[in-house]
């Protein structure tokens, strides 16, 4: 079962991180919204593929409850600013990882991307519905 789905995650996550990446640097037209929005929802897609990758026998269901909850924490932590966090938030990949703004519009993005990540993986070969 799982094996048939581990190539499938593998490329969702890194499709998912470049795009995402290509999100954050686009600077045309909706530059915002796919820089904050869109990347968010992707970062999302992207926790999820790599955690079922690993452990691909997990509810899709339940890893996308947990990347939520994980990502709506770091949304808080993002109105906490001590000098730790200040420092990592001073580095590109800091400020990819852990955010620097908080903003309730991150919320329903990140559930969106939950949602597709949920309906990604349930249609993958080898998954039961």
């Amino acid at each position: 079962m799982g094996l048939l789905r581990r190539p499938p995650l593998l490329t969702l996550a890194i499709v998912s991180a470049l795009v995402g990446v290509g999100a954050k640097l686009y600077s045309g037209p909706g530059a915002h919204w796919s820089g904050a929005y869109g990347a968010g929802i992707l970062y999302v897609l992207f926790w999820i593929s790599v955690v079922l990758w690993i452990w691909p026998g997990l509810s899709p269901w339940r890893v996308a409850a947990g990347v939520l909850a994980v990502t709506c924490a770091l949304e808080a932590l993002q109105l906490w600013h001590p000098p730790i966090l200040t420092l990592i938030r001073a580095t590109w990949l800091g400020r990819t990882l852990i955010g620097t703004t908080f903003s309730w519009w991150d919320f329903p993005h990140y559930a969106a991307g939950c949602a597709l990540g949920i309906l990604i993986a349930r249609g993958l070969p080898g998954r039961e519905a």
